[in-house]
């Protein structure tokens, strides 16, 4: 019991408890700590950037060959692009099968549209699809850091991990300075994260504070739908890639039960990056597929996200009582693949693009994204945790794919062999000593 207080994931574990209770029996009080989860994310996102750019480039310059790279990253692509199109494909098939719109009955001209403002002036970058492939090219390498888009980030270090690559010795100087420089960037991000009890007890107050525990009940049906349908591409779609890789998703859950914990309380899969690269490094996959798949997953692989897309849009349709033709559901999976790419960073991401995708459909009215408003932050659990660990499966599947990951010592540590227990180093979790880097393994 001592060792789960003395834990991070039990630290996180009671502050959802003691935001929920504060929550509850003081609403105005919980409203006023909103800070402390806002203030933890934008701690997170201030070294989210730097650090996708030591790792991506680190990986490639690294890797020395860059037709593997090149490979990794098409084998990487392809497999995103296939879950993306089985997760469009679930939350269309649940949203026809349970219905969860039907009975509503809006009337449009009773939704507000003033709230919609901010998130379709966003939307109308992603119509264009050459807009949009050029928002994606920085207007300067320091604008993308600025901006804090993960994207153009990782464009601007793929040319520079390449450039290094190619370069070679004569670059020995410049691959030291970065490695260094992510080693402090990590140390940073150790004193970050353990403030997440703060964050998540500030964000979980608020929330339940703002809305009340009984809040789910609005639009409760389509939040269960979504969780349902979560679960259900994680527990089989995901079950079955990884049986077919040689393990265990389950098993791949308890390992980074810390890193999901955290994301069940700030909404958020950008506070754990750090650690579960790591942590997919000590369980054996090379750290240049870690370092190419992961950052790549964040922009162009986002299951939840996916799922909620046609999900949402469907329910939209059911609740204004707005037939949808099978050429409009097609149209709304095809847009899909293409609007969901790069919403990473985009504010009110899942806003945002359905408005994109539903301005495509002219037969759905855009203002019915109004509806969703009020459940969007508790389905935007669910869209984080669904996120992350497909992005994790995605990286121990392209590592079994290209032959990347130690198999034996995957399998010992999954099975939380003691001799294979996770040691965070200086720059991980808690800061002890330790050692993350499998080559350094026990």
């Amino acid at each position: 019991m001592l060792k789960f207080f003395n834990s991070l994931f039990g630290r996180v574990v009671i502050a959802l408890v003691a935001g929920i209770v504060i929550g509850a029996l003081f609403p105005h009080f919980a409203q006023s700590l909103r800070p402390l989860g806002d203030g933890f994310l934008k701690l997170i996102k201030m070294v989210i950037g730097p650090i996708v750019f030591c790792v991506v480039v680190s990986g490639m310059a690294h890797a020395g060959d860059l037709k593997k790279v090149g490979r990794v990253g098409l084998k990487a692509v392809v497999y995103f692009e296939i879950m993306t199109t089985i997760a469009l494909v679930i939350g269309a098939v649940l949203a026809y099968v349970t219905r969860p719109g039907v009975g509503m009955n809006i009337d449009l001209h009773s939704l507000d549209a003033a709230s919609l403002a901010t998130y379709t002036e966003h939307a109308k970058s992603l119509k264009d699809t050459a807009g949009f492939l050029l928002k994606i090219i920085p207007d300067t390498a320091i604008d993308a850091f600025a901006k804090g888009d993960i994207l153009q980030i990782l464009v601007f270090s793929v040319l520079v991990g390449s450039a290094l690559s190619l370069l070679g010795p004569r670059a020995k100087l410049v691959n030291s300075l970065i490695d260094e420089l992510a080693q402090v960037f990590f140390r940073v991000m150790s004193f970050i994260i353990k403030l997440a009890p703060l964050g998540v007890l500030g964000a979980i107050a608020f929330t339940t504070g703002t809305y009340g525990v009984a809040s789910l009940k609005q639009l409760g049906m389509l939040v269960v739908v979504f969780y349902a349908s979560c679960i259900v591409f994680v527990a089989v779609v995901l079950g079955v890639v990884m049986r077919l890789a040689g393990f265990s998703v389950f098993k791949l859950i308890r390992y980074l039960r810390e890193e999901l914990s955290i994301v069940l309380g700030t909404a958020s899969s950008d506070a754990v990056l750090p650690q579960i690269m790591r942590k997919l490094e000590w369980m054996g996959v090379k750290d240049s597929t870690v370092g190419l798949v992961i950052p790549t997953g964040y922009s162009f692989n986002l299951d939840g996200f996916s799922i909620y897309l046609t999900l949402a849009v469907i329910f939209i349709a059911q609740a204004t009582n707005t037939p949808l033709s099978t050429h409009d559901l097609i149209v709304v999976v095809l847009v899909s693949l293409i609007t969901s790419k790069g919403a990473h960073g985009i504010p009110g991401s899942a806003i945002v693009i359905l408005a994109a995708t539903l301005s495509a459909i002219p037969a759905i009215p855009v203002l019915g994204l109004v509806l969703i408003l009020p459940v969007d932050w508790f389905v935007g659990i669910a869209r984080a945790l669904t996120n992350l660990i497909g992005n994790c499966v995605a990286t121990v599947v392209v590592g079994v794919w290209e032959n990347d990951i130690d198999k034996a010592r995957a399998h010992r540590v999954l099975n939380l062999d003691s001799d294979y227990r996770f040691v965070p180093t200086s720059t991980d979790l808690d800061g002890e000593a330790g050692h993350a880097n499998p080559a350094h393994a026990v």
